[in-house]
């Protein structure tokens, strides 16, 4: 790969601090995901929290993606209105968005829209709910398998909202999904075990409840446990950061061959002292919830620290401060780049080497029609 693949030649036109979305590595990784579950596209639910941009879910479509996982009504509807045959909302759902999620049943009546349930009050509140309205909803029980950030763990709490759905005349029972987004260990071999022992019990669950309804559906992890869960055809896989990439998945997930996509394009506005430049980056413009140091690697730098970041600044300690002029353009990869994709109203589009485009980060809102 050229060293220097990312610089953008009329980088005149790239307005900063913004995301610069590289065509070729996107669609690279698209297809990458294809080829890792061979073909069987039906085995993939990609979550669409990560780009959030309808043109680049035209693009999963086109490769012969239909299903999509959601965090937000609004991700929710632009996989409908790019033509999704199924998007699981995975969130519990209260308040408003109960509503709001019936409200897209009705709307979007070519895909099939769910959500999750973890106990027996959600799931009467949205049986309500859905009568009253005259529709049916489709769920999905959230098993909790070692997270403990959501879900229900395998017991009697759980027959016992297995025996509730029997009675709830408008939900749909689909199956069963498993989020096992804390075990992240660079060793893959150490983290495939974690995930098969954290998974082992819902898996036998996952088996007996097929007795009596064949048609259920095990969706399981994310894009660290992708690899894991994609070996086990039984299993509906749902990655999302790898369809754009980032610095910190990069640096764990070694068995993984994804492109970074998605550059955060910075520039120096200030040198106000020596040894330290100032760029247009701050904490509003890329993820902030990790240490300063697990933010943003830069591409075109070296030997250099981020010493702090504000609102719109971001103070860098370098070497060889003379080389360095305002205006400088500097690239870099986020550590994270689902929360950093949802600071900015868009992205520049890269081929080639120029910008070509402007694609609007539509579900960044958390609202739109409905």
């Amino acid at each position: 790969m050229n060293d220097h693949w990312y610089d953008i030649k009329n980088i005149e036109t790239v307005d900063s601090p913004s995301i610069a979305l590289y065509l070729e590595h996107l669609k690279f990784n698209i297809e990458e995901m294809v080829s890792m579950v061979h073909g069987q596209t039906d085995r993939l639910m990609p979550h669409i929290k990560t780009n959030k941009m309808p043109r680049v879910m035209k693009l999963l479509l086109e490769s012969g993606i239909s299903k999509f996982k959601a965090s937000t009504i609004s991700e929710a509807e632009i996989a409908a209105e790019a033509g999704a045959t199924a998007v699981l909302i995975a969130h519990q759902l209260v308040g408003p968005k109960l509503d709001r999620f019936l409200q897209l049943i009705k709307h979007y009546p070519n895909t099939a829209f769910s959500t999750l349930v973890d106990n027996v009050d959600s799931a009467e509140l949205l049986n309500q709910k859905a009568e009253e309205t005259e529709l049916n909803a489709n769920i999905y029980i959230d098993i909790n398998n070692g997270m403990d950030r959501s879900g229900i763990q395998i017991g009697p709490g759980l027959d016992e909202l297995i025996n509730y759905l029997k009675i709830c005349k408008s939900l749909n029972f689909k199956g069963l999904h498993a989020y096992d987004g804390h075990l992240r260990d660079s060793d893959f071999e150490v983290r495939n075990q974690k995930i098969e022992q954290g998974v082992m019990d819902v898996v036998v669950y996952f088996d007996t409840l097929r007795i009596d309804y064949p048609q259920a559906q095990l969706i399981c992890g994310g894009t660290p446990s992708f690899t894991s869960h994609l070996l086990q055809e039984n299993r509906i896989t749902s990655p999302g950061t790898c369809v754009l990439w980032d610095w910190g998945y990069g640096e764990k997930l070694t068995e993984q061959n994804f492109k970074h996509a998605a550059l955060l394009v910075t520039r120096i506005i200030s040198k106000p002292t020596e040894g330290i430049i100032t760029i247009d980056l701050g904490h509003k413009s890329v993820a902030a919830e990790n240490p300063i140091d697990k933010r943003v690697k830069f591409l075109n730098i070296d030997d250099y620290e981020l010493l702090s970041q504000s609102e719109e600044h971001g103070v860098i300690k370098v070497k060889d401060w003379d080389k360095y002029k305002v205006g400088d353009v500097l690239y870099g990869i986020p550590y994270h780049i689902c929360p950093s994709i949802n600071l900015h109203d868009e992205v520049s589009v890269i081929e080639n080497g120029k910008k070509v485009d402007t694609w609007e980060i539509t579900a960044r809102k958390r609202k739109l029609r409905f």
